[in-house]
């Protein structure tokens, strides 16, 4: 019950973010396009590659990009095919690959 609890807030704090971004200025908005044209992008200028993604219900699909060295991105697709970059930063650190490896 917990469980599903917490992916219900997920989801409805990813929709709602989706929803503000939307109306956001000009100056604010995020890159969409053709999903493949924006992966082409991410791993031509940045070296990214995808290591990871997670169903958002049925409302969307977000995928984790990273770089080798630590650059990454978050692509969201919408149920209409509609991808965006919703996030991009610096410093990733893949915690589940230290955790397997007991660090």
């Amino acid at each position: 019950m917990a469980h599903e609890f917490s992916f219900r807030w997920i989801r409805i704090a990813v929709i709602g973010a989706a929803l503000a971004l939307s109306t956001l200025s000009a100056q604010a908005q995020f890159i969409c396009g053709g999903h493949s044209d924006l992966v082409a992008g991410l791993a031509r200028a940045f070296q990214q590659k995808q290591i990871g993604y997670g169903v958002v219900g049925q409302a969307a699909i977000v995928e984790i990009y990273v770089s080798a060295s630590g650059t990454w991105s978050m692509l969201v697709t919408d149920v209409n095919g509609r991808s965006c970059i919703f996030a991009t930063g610096d410093g990733w650190e893949n915690t589940a690959m230290a955790a397997a490896q007991g660090i």
